[in-house]
C-alpha cells in the first residue's frame, strides 16, 4: 500500500516538474514564478523518492504515516505560493492604479493642448498646471 501511495506521489512530482518546465520553455510561465513552483516539484520528488527522509520528517512533524506527511508538505507549498501571488497581484493592482491615474493626467494634458490653439491667435495667454483636489487643471498665468 505505502509503495503505491509513493509511486503516486513520485509521478504526480514529475508530471508536475515536466509541467512546469514546459510552461517556462512556451514562455507561459515567468522565470521568476517557476522557481517557486521547481522548487516545490523537486522537494516533492526527492521526499517521495526518499522514503527514510520521508519517514524522519514525518516523525519530526508528528505524522504517523510518511505520505501524509508528504501531502501535507504539499499542502504548506501550496499555501506559501498562494501567499507569493496574493502579494504580486496587490502590488500589480496597485502598479494599475497609479498608471491610470497618469494616464488621465496625461489626457488632461493633450485635451487642454488641443483647445488651446483654438483660442484664437490673439490669445497668447501662459498657462501652468496648478495641483487640485481631482487632478490637476490649467490656470492663466495673468
Amino acid at each position: 500500500m505505502a509503495a503505491r501511495v509513493q509511486l503516486v506521489a513520485i509521478i504526480g512530482a514529475v508530471i508536475l516538474l515536466f509541467v512546469v518546465l514546459e510552461m517556462v520553455r512556451r514562455r507561459r510561465l515567468m522565470e521568476r514564478y517557476a522557481l517557486l513552483w521547481l522548487l516545490c516539484a523537486l522537494v516533492l520528488v526527492g521526499l517521495a523518492s526518499w522514503r527514510s527522509g520521508l519517514l524522519h520528517v514525518s516523525r519530526v512533524i508528528g505524522i504517523i504515516y510518511p505520505p501524509n506527511a508528504l501531502f501535507f508538505i504539499a499542502f504548506g507549498f501550496v499555501l506559501l505560493l498562494l501567499l507569493h501571488f496574493s502579494t504580486a497581484v496587490s502590488r500589480l493592482s496597485d502598479q494599475t492604479k497609479v498608471l491610470a491615474q497618469r494616464l488621465a493626467l496625461l489626457e488632461e494634458r493633450v485635451s487642454h493642448a488641443e483647445r488651446r490653439p483654438a483660442m484664437g491667435e490673439e490669445a497668447d495667454e501662459e498657462f501652468e498646471p496648478v495641483a487640485s483636489g481631482h487632478g490637476r487643471r490649467f490656470v492663466s498665468s495673468d
